[in-house]
């Protein structure tokens, strides 16, 4: 029997958004869009995420299905410890992208498997801050902390040594598929045919923020971003003219 909870995708033959199903003691998580309310808009809070992991039921083995480009690193931090603290085993699958905040919630999966052509991103810790130097001070003191906790965190489940994630996440690295694995962030690269469809949406997203942040991120694949490839490359081509 189904328990769907959440909510509800438009198309259930082609699940999109966040929701949580209980399918015979066996829960389905799908986090598909943002994480929190504040940075990329209408995104799953952890609050929300509490409720609905509680209303879930009694699940042995969770699935948790991942295609996020990131969001608030206070809201993700919260949705990983849920399911570190759950009593099921967690399946982690990158189906498309885990960018950002999304990359550690990952950490969370016993297991994680990402599919052939899916990503994983990290980089240093952002937030928008307003104020006076001082609160400027304590703004950079306080990203500083968190990103030391995502290291701890990458470097648990990865074994790579701190300094290395460190100056993975000081270039913004993007791993794919077969490179998540040979570095730790996933466990296996499964087929995944429909990786193209899914992994859009998230980049569709990523690419509206981008067009009010255009600094946000620095090394975007070619592979996510082709359009956004071949106009660099011509302008390089003007400014070197």
């Amino acid at each position: 029997m189904l328990k769907p909870v959440g909510k509800k995708p438009s198309a259930p033959a082609a699940p999109t958004g966040y929701r949580m199903v209980n399918r015979a003691g066996r829960g389905e998580i799908y986090l598909y869009g943002p994480i929190g309310m504040s940075w990329f808009g209408d995104g799953v809070t952890a609050r929300q995420f509490a409720k609905d992991l509680k209303e879930l039921g009694a699940v042995t083995t969770i699935d948790l299905r991942i295609n996020s480009e990131g969001g608030s690193v206070p809201e993700a931090e919260a949705i990983y410890t849920h399911l570190v603290e759950h009593k099921a085993g967690v399946t982690a699958h990158i189906d498309g992208m885990a960018a950002s905040a999304a990359s550690f919630i990952a950490m969370a999966g016993d297991e994680i498997l990402i599919s052939d052509s899916g990503f994983v991103m990290i980089h240093d810790a952002r937030m928008l801050e307003y104020g006076t130097a001082d609160d400027f001070r304590r703004a950079a003191d306080l990203l500083d902390r968190t990103t030391e906790k995502i290291v701890q965190k990458y470097a648990r489940r990865t074994k790579n040594d701190e300094k290395t994630i460190r100056d993975w996440m000081k270039d913004e690295t993007w791993f794919i598929g077969e490179e998540a694995v040979e570095n730790g962030f996933a466990d296996k690269v499964v087929e995944n045919l429909k990786v193209a469809a899914v992994a859009g949406e998230a980049v569709s997203r990523l690419q509206s923020t981008l067009n009010r942040h255009p600094d946000l991120y620095k090394h975007i694949p070619g592979a996510l971003m082709p359009r956004r490839a071949a106009l660099r490359a011509v302008l390089s081509g003007l400014r070197a003219a």
